[in-house]
């Protein structure tokens, strides 16, 4: 059974592809995913948080994860990009999100909608973009003893 945040970051993400390959406005855009059939089942706000917060910030998002790519941005696949924008935004700007349900919800979305070995891909390079964007978070864990 999926969260209503995580229908919000699929919902996300396929609005962000959507703007990406089509060049639609972003108001359009909004509307028609207010009229999904998954829209009743997610976190609305959330959804328009992380759609609206990608928009306003792609440039600074795209710069903070390129370091991190073993590619230009324009040969990512597209589902990953958005996927990758979506784990960016919420790592840079949604603090409040800790850093590994970021990585685990961006991994889930590549599983369902990514290429055979996306969600690897997505996973390194969320996982490196953590490092800096959330150092004290990522060492404070790093220094936590494993569950037993």
């Amino acid at each position: 059974m999926k969260s209503a945040r995580r229908r919000s970051r699929e919902l996300a993400m396929r609005a962000l592809y959507q703007w990406s390959a089509t060049g639609y406005n972003a108001p359009l855009i909004l509307k028609q995913f207010t009229e999904d059939p998954l829209y009743v089942k997610a976190d609305k706000g959330y959804f328009e948080k992380l759609f609206r917060g990608v928009l306003d910030e792609v440039g600074k998002i795209d710069a903070a994860l390129e370091p991190h790519l073993d590619r230009p941005l324009g040969e990512l696949s597209p589902i990953e990009l958005a996927i990758l924008r979506v784990g960016g935004y919420e790592l840079g700007y949604l603090l409040d999100v800790p850093y590994r349900v970021v990585i685990n919800e961006a991994v889930e979305l590549a599983k369902e909608y990514g290429g055979t070995d996306g969600f690897k891909y997505v996973n390194g390079v969320l996982d490196k973009l953590a490092q800096v964007t959330r150092a004290i978070e990522v060492a404070a864990n790093s220094r936590r003893p494993a569950a037993e």
